[in-house]
């Protein structure tokens, strides 16, 4: 007889059963510096314990992109056409298909969109996929945003498996997949891919590998404007490393420090002199966009607006998801979470209540800030083991309200993303 879904669930979020002759297993990460595997057992160590995690949130993101599907054949809309052309999406495949420059709408003097704005990371894998397979541009988007999902769960839950088991790594993976917003990584957009390689880079930094930390954060610097965000954690942490080792580290930390910004400043002198302004033309362009960071200042004139004279279901769904954002940080900080971690989420956190303009997508900025879910991992996993039915009721109600609100936000919504 088939097992009933609170048992399987459970069993999902369980740790693997120990052998008697085992000792237990520290409530907390020791505090000695983590160990650095050989390659070859590095290799290893990534292609165990994972599968079950990469199902469930493979089956998470492909349940939703079956409610958009339906929502979209309801309304006549087309699913692919919507899943690989949603705003920011057509801005990405017209860069990868003629280039820079090639793309600019004027709504008046003081707003012009310039395809500048976005980095090129994306659009250089999309032509790169093109040019190799038989395969459309949007068909190409979606296999390289679907990649990187993939790669990014295997790197959350790599990082979670370190830091608190494989329980709390499976049930990080699952709540990422489940988000809200999650249907964002169904498209073709670059948060996947940002997430991707911030994961990778953090894991590199807890493992100390610093030159593969460095590289994949100056990767990151190119795909989002936000992907700095890694560089910080890596310098960061390095110089908490060279402090606490009084200058006696080896010459690939201070390689993966340099590395590590690298991209996002280069991408930024770039569009800085082609705008005819090395330093400020980059932040021109984004300001043209309406995107400004105001400590705040104009988010709470937005909140204000949205407050007293109302609007439509999107905005409040922001807000109460940015505020979440910030109240997950504060447990992270009160849990200890390493430095890395910490850095990189605070720096998106502030990123998404700092600054100005498209308000809406407040909450698909938060995406690669996956630390934030390890209290609520932890705290799925206590209750999973305690009162299995009452995890399955709360799994059940993310996963509806991941399913309808992605549903919502692509095919009902009409606004960016």
């Amino acid at each position: 007889m088939t097992q009933p879904i609170t048992t399987r669930i459970a069993q999902a979020l369980a740790p693997p059963p120990a052998r008697p002759d085992a000792p237990s297993a520290p409530s907390a990460p020791p505090s000695k510096a983590p160990e650095v595997l050989p390659p070859r057992r590095a290799l290893r160590v990534l292609a165990c314990g994972a599968p079950r995690a990469l199902a469930l949130f493979a089956a998470a993101r492909l349940t939703g992109v079956l409610a958009l599907a339906v929502a979209a054949r309801h309304t006549g809309k087309r699913p692919l056409a919507l899943l690989g052309h949603t705003w920011d999406s057509a801005w990405y495949l017209g860069i990868a298909r003629d280039g820079y420059g090639a793309h600019t709408l004027h709504f008046g003097p003081d707003t012009v969109l310039s395809d500048l704005a976005f980095f090129p990371l994306y659009p250089a894998l999309i032509r790169a996929a093109h040019t190799l397979l038989p395969v459309g541009a949007a068909g190409c988007a979606l296999l390289v945003s679907w990649t990187a999902a993939l790669a990014a769960a295997l790197a959350l839950y790599r990082i979670g498996e370190r830091l608190h088991g494989r329980a709390v790594a499976t049930a990080l993976v699952l709540l990422w997949g489940l988000l809200p917003h999650s249907v964002v990584l169904s498209l073709a957009y670059t948060e996947p891919l940002l997430t991707a390689l911030a994961a990778w880079s953090l894991y590199a930094v807890l493992t100390r590998r610093w030159l593969w930390a460095g590289s994949l954060a100056a990767l990151a610097g190119l795909a989002r404007p936000n992907g700095f965000s890694v560089a910080a954690a890596v310098i960061a942490t390095a110089a908490c490393e060279t402090v606490r080792r009084r200058g006696k580290v080896s010459h690939r930390l201070w390689t993966g420090a340099a590395l590590a910004p690298l991209g996002w400043v280069a991408f930024v002198l770039w569009v800085g002199v082609r705008q005819g302004d090395p330093l400020g033309g980059y932040f021109a362009v984004q300001r043209k966009w309406g995107s400004t960071f105001d400590l705040g200042v104009g988010s709470a004139r937005f909140t204000k607006k949205m407050l007293l004279h109302g609007d439509r279901f999107v905005f409040p769904m922001a807000l109460l998801i940015v505020a979440a954002g910030v109240l997950l940080y504060v447990l992270l900080l009160l849990d200890r979470a390493p430095l890395p971690l910490l850095v990189h989420s605070g720096v998106l956190v502030l990123i998404a209540v700092g600054g100005s303009g498209f308000f809406e997508s407040k909450p698909r900025f938060l995406l690669p800030a996956f630390p934030l879910l390890l209290p609520l991992a932890r705290a799925l996993v206590r209750t999973a083991r305690a009162r299995p039915a009452q995890a399955v009721v709360v799994t059940a109600a993310l996963a509806g309200l991941s399913l309808a609100y992605g549903a919502y936000l692509v095919v009902y919504a009409n606004q960016p993303l």
